[in-house]
């Protein structure tokens, strides 16, 4: 139950009339929030229709024109205040975000702190469009590049992160200069809309930020054939990215594609056991394994295989499951299909000669969406789990014997977002980075994200980078201007 301020919040952001503009686009049908911890209502939020997702494009283009040109100062000024009151509501967010999503109370607390640092960012980010000066090539004629943004931008969130990856998006595009249309998932739309009212405290214009809630089909799909969005930012898997892709070609649109992990973690002979085991446990089990950034495949030099197998199990063991308010290591999954992929994906590798260790089902006295953390060992290639993203808490554990061997499994997928390395040689590191196929490599550790580093992948794990000021590109453009004084 959400109580004092998160439930006043929740009141607030779940009455369709009280937001700017939300009004006009929410119909008369309403999503049920459910606690996935208790299966509880938490909130019925009103939904919108393929009309209400136009309307918002209509509104996000007529604020357009006033937001983008406005001083720069500005625009950061209105940013800056929107992270304050981002951080004032940490508590009451992260709630909310325990209630629709289930992640541990201090996992929320932690998003609510990294979701305020992209506003940050991108509020000094703001202030900085870079006109850039071109030596000329021609007689008598001055040259210079500006950066201008496209226009609207629409961004489309997952569930695993509601807060993070809605700032993560907005705070690039509106810190240079674009219009907001955004659609959170279903299953987390209170931390999206309660974002909107923080924002609208914040004192952007109305129709500057703007959240559609509804059927992803029909609200994404309006956007996508909208000529008006000059950019669709998403995070999803690569099965629904494709798809968007697709539906975007006829209008040409600026993409950012944040899409399916499936991470390789890699444990040489040397290596530091016991800090790659801590680490193991990070990478594999935060966010109750949902995580793209998640590990998926645990690959470990046979010289010491048997020696990490036992004290990763043991440490797995120890992982607490329960309600997020209660703050476990754990929390339930988001629903009953991540239950049934865990279920899949396990009795298929056992049927495939893998080991259990530990886990491998679900926990009855919790409750049908907790499932017990779980190690598999022994699990050979042709196990579905080795070659499809498990986005839940089973890691399997697999043995090699020489790098070549290594570098060629961890390649062999479609996915190319993120890489996790354990070795103390530093040829063999080099090498190791060198040779993955990711778009970004961990050695020796497990958090690497952070509003300053450009987050993304190669292959099918998604297109351009968010964080960093490479965050900005795909929401700007780049106008050359030739001018002769005559």
């Amino acid at each position: 139950m959400l109580d004092d301020l998160s439930s006043q919040l929740t009141d607030k952001i779940t009455d369709p009339g009280l937001l700017p503009g939300r009004g006009d686009f929410a119909g008369e049908g309403r999503l049920a929030v459910r606690d996935p911890a208790t299966g509880e209502l938490v909130a019925q939020v009103a939904i919108s229709d393929a009309t209400g997702a136009r309307d918002a494009v209509d509104a996000a283009q007529q604020a357009f024109w006033q937001w983008s040109a406005m001083l720069p100062q500005h625009r950061a000024q209105i940013l800056h205040r929107w992270h304050a009151m981002i951080l004032e509501a940490k508590e009451d967010l992260a709630r909310i975000m325990v209630a629709e999503q289930g992640k541990p109370i201090s996992e929320a607390r932690g998003e609510i702190d990294y979701a305020a640092s992209f506003v940050t960012f991108y509020a000094e980010e703001a202030l900085r469009p870079n006109i850039e000066g071109v030596t000329s090539h021609l007689p008598d004629a001055e040259m210079e590049l500006w950066r201008e943004p496209v226009g609207v931008a629409a961004l489309v969130t997952p569930w695993n992160f509601p807060c993070a990856m809605i700032t993560r998006k907005a705070a690039a595009a509106l810190g240079a200069g674009c219009t907001v249309v955004i659609h959170p998932s279903a299953e987390t739309p209170l931390s999206a809309l309660a974002l909107s009212e923080l924002a609208r405290r914040a004192g952007f214009p109305e129709g500057v930020v703007n959240t559609v809630i509804g059927d992803a089909a029909t609200i994404v799909g309006e956007w996508t054939r909208d000529a008006r969005v000059r950019a669709l930012s998403f995070t999803g898997s690569t099965e629904v990215g494709r798809l968007l892709y697709r539906q975007s070609a006829d209008t040409v649109k600026r993409l950012v594609m944040e899409l399916g992990g499936h991470a390789p973690f890699i444990v040489f002979k040397g290596a530091d056991i016991d800090r790659a085991v801590t680490e193991a446990v990070k990478a594999k089990f935060a966010t109750s394994g949902q995580d793209c950034l998640g590990a998926n495949r645990f690959y470990i030099h046979r010289p010491i295989y048997d020696e990490f197998c036992a004290k990763f199990t043991a440490a797995v063991e120890k992982l607490t499951l329960g309600n997020g308010m209660q703050d476990p290591d754990i929390g339930p999954l988001i629903h009953d299909r991540q239950i049934d992929k865990q279920n899949t994906h396990v009795q298929d590798a056992l049927s495939k000669g893998a080991k259990l260790l530990c886990g491998g089902g679900v926990d009855e006295e919790k409750g049908p969406l907790f499932f017990k953390p779980t190690v598999l060992a022994d699990v050979t290639d042709e196990a579905a789990i080795m070659s499809e993203e498990t986005f839940g808490p089973v890691a399997a554990l697999s043995v090699f014997d020489d790098e070549e061997e290594v570098f060629a499994r961890a390649n062999a997928t479609e996915y190319g977002l993120v890489a996790y390395v354990h070795s103390l040689d530093p040829r063999r590191i080099y090498r190791a980075t060198r040779a993955l196929q990711y778009g970004m490599v961990a050695v020796n550790r497990t958090k690497v994200t952070g509003a300053p580093i450009p987050f993304g992948g190669m292959k099918q794990s998604g297109i351009g980078r968010e964080g960093a000021r490479q965050g900005l590109e795909a929401f700007t453009e780049i106008k050359y201007v030739c001018r002769d004084w005559g």
